[in-house]
C-alpha cells in the first residue's frame, strides 16, 4: 500500500481551484516532485494550529491516517494575526501546545509527524529578502527538540532560494506580480519552486525512516 503524506497547513500550501489561477499552493505540486507518494492535502486558507484543530480537520485527517504515513505540518501564518484573536496563538505557549498535538495524534496513529517552520513571504528591504515569523519559526523548532520530531526550516531554505533567484525573479513566485499588493500567496510558478525545494528535503528525511 502506498504511503501518504498529509498536509496539515494553510492558504501557501492549499490546492487552488481552476478559476482561481494564476494562484496556488505549494501542496498542490508535491506530488509532481514525490510520484511515489500518495498526497492528500488538508491545508485550508485562514487557519491557524488553533483553528485547524478547532475545526476537526486533524480528527478527519486522522480517520484515514495509517502506520506508516507522514503528517507534514506547517503553521505559523494564521497563528501570528493578534487583529484575528479566534485564531491568534502565542508562540511559546499555546502555539507550541497546539503544534504537540499534531505530532502526538500522528504517533498514535504509528504515522510520523514533520514539522514545517512558515515559507517566506516577499519581504524585501534595503536589497534584503527578510524573513518574518521569527517567534513563530523558533518556537516550532523547540517543539521539535522537545518531542524529537524532525523540523525541515522552510523559512530559511525558501529565503535562500529568492537570494539566489534575485528580486525581479522572486516577485514573479509571488500574487504581487499579479495584483499589486500580495507579497505572501504563491503564483503556479512560486508554488511549484516550493514544493521542489521541500520535496528534496522531504526525500533525505524519508532516507531515515
Amino acid at each position: 500500500m502506498m504511503t501518504t503524506l498529509f498536509l496539515a497547513s494553510d492558504s501557501t500550501c492549499q490546492s487552488y481551484e481552476e478559476k482561481d489561477a494564476p494562484q496556488a499552493g505549494w501542496g498542490q505540486f508535491l506530488q509532481e516532485y514525490l510520484p511515489a507518494y500518495q498526497i492528500s492535502n488538508h491545508a485550508i486558507g485562514g487557519r491557524s494550529s488553533r483553528t485547524f484543530i478547532e475545526e476537526g480537520r486533524l480528527s478527519v485527517i486522522e480517520k484515514t491516517m495509517k502506520e506508516g504515513d507522514f503528517l507534514l505540518i506547517q503553521m505559523g501564518h494564521n497563528d501570528s494575526t493578534k487583529d484575528k484573536p479566534e485564531r491568534y496563538t502565542e508562540p511559546y505557549r499555546d502555539y507550541k501546545q497546539y503544534l504537540k498535538q499534531y505530532i502526538h495524534t500522528a504517533r498514535k496513529n504509528h504515522a510520523a509527524p514533520v514539522l514545517i517552520t512558515p515559507v517566506a513571504r516577499l519581504h524585501y528591504v534595503s536589497g534584503e529578502f527578510l524573513a518574518d515569523f521569527g517567534d513563530y519559526c523558533n518556537a516550532m523548532k523547540e517543539v521539535g527538540e522537545e518531542e524529537q520530531c524532525p523540523v525541515i526550516d522552510l523559512m530559511q531554505h525558501s529565503i535562500n532560494h529568492l537570494k539566489n533567484a534575485g528580486f525581479e525573479e522572486a516577485k514573479t513566485y509571488y500574487m504581487v506580480d499579479v495584483n499589486g499588493t500580495d507579497h505572501t500567496h504563491f503564483t503556479e510558478k512560486g508554488a511549484s519552486q516550493i514544493a521542489k525545494i521541500l520535496a528534496n528535503h522531504i526525500s533525505s528525511l524519508m532516507k531515515s525512516y
